[in-house]
């Protein structure tokens, strides 16, 4: 079966025993950076060693298929460089080909950058996504933000920190300076850092120069308060410019919290 191990973000004490146990064993390793793991393997007191496989985004869907193969008569364990692959990692693309060729896939669970900062960070963790690395053109960049901008779930974003200020900066701009907001810094690590406050103040902070690595924790938008009779016309607009009627509906309760049912049956009789 393929394996997917999580490896420690920066504390190799968090390495789990499952981890441990299973590179002792397991005859094939893919991994994100083969010397990644042979270091992994010499810090954790491991003597083993297994079959190392380069498995990185630039030849993933190359080699895909000759692991699930591998997968089909012995465990295959697959590591990124640190925390769960797949997540803003390498391991979707063989995990999706393992499940379509019927082949088991499970999990060594552990550390996540995403869930470490998410629970350091002071803000909402009922309700969360997570949005990875953002676009590093400054005008995609603002776009994808835009987009993002009325989203009431907490928003975990990746960031390298030659680009965090600029983001910041973005950020402020298309979701407001007064937006709440964390920056978890090296995480697990020695110098491990939480800086909290608005995504104006962060912003300010960061341009004297950030260093390690960076995640970005962002609280979401507050609830709009919209009136049902504006919420109606706004249903229509969108239908006016094109839209289906069901799908205007569905778009703008989403957007204002009504019932899409409601504002269906209400612009419907509008426009009778």
């Amino acid at each position: 079966m393929i394996i997917l191990g999580a490896t420690p973000i920066g504390n190799l004490g968090d390495a789990s025993r499952r981890l441990v146990e299973t590179l002792a064993t397991v005859e094939v390793v893919a991994s994100e950076d083969t010397r990644t793991t042979q270091r992994l393997l010499a810090g954790l007191g491991v003597a083993h060693r297994p079959r190392l496989v380069a498995l990185h985004d630039h030849n993933e869907k190359e080699r895909a298929g000759e692991i699930v193969e591998l997968a089909r008569e012995r465990d295959v364990l697959v590591l990124s460089d640190a925390g769960m692959p797949t997540v803003s990692d390498p391991g979707y693309g063989l995990v999706s080909a393992a499940a379509a060729a019927g082949v088991r896939v499970t999990a060594l669970p552990g550390p996540s950058a995403v869930l470490t900062a998410l629970a350091v960070s002071g803000l909402p963790t009922d309700r969360f996504a997570f949005e990875g690395f953002p676009p590093r053109k400054p005008g995609e960049r603002r776009s994808a933000f835009t987009a993002l901008a009325a989203e009431q779930r907490t928003l975990v974003f990746f960031e390298a920190p030659t680009r965090l200020a600029a983001t910041l900066d973005d950020l402020a701009a298309t979701f407001g300076a007064d937006r709440p907001a964390a920056i978890c810094r090296e995480l697990t690590k020695l110098h491990e850092e939480v800086v909290r406050g608005t995504l104006g103040e962060l912003a300010a902070w960061a341009r004297s120069g950030v260093r390690g690595e960076i995640a970005l924790v962002v609280g979401g938008a507050a609830p709009r308060v919209t009136v049902f009779a504006d919420a109606v016309a706004q249903v229509l607009a969108l239908v006016v410019s094109g839209a289906r009627l069901k799908a205007a509906a569905s778009e703008v309760a989403g957007q204002t919290g009504h019932s899409s049912r409601e504002l269906y049956q209400a612009a419907l009789a509008a426009r009778a």
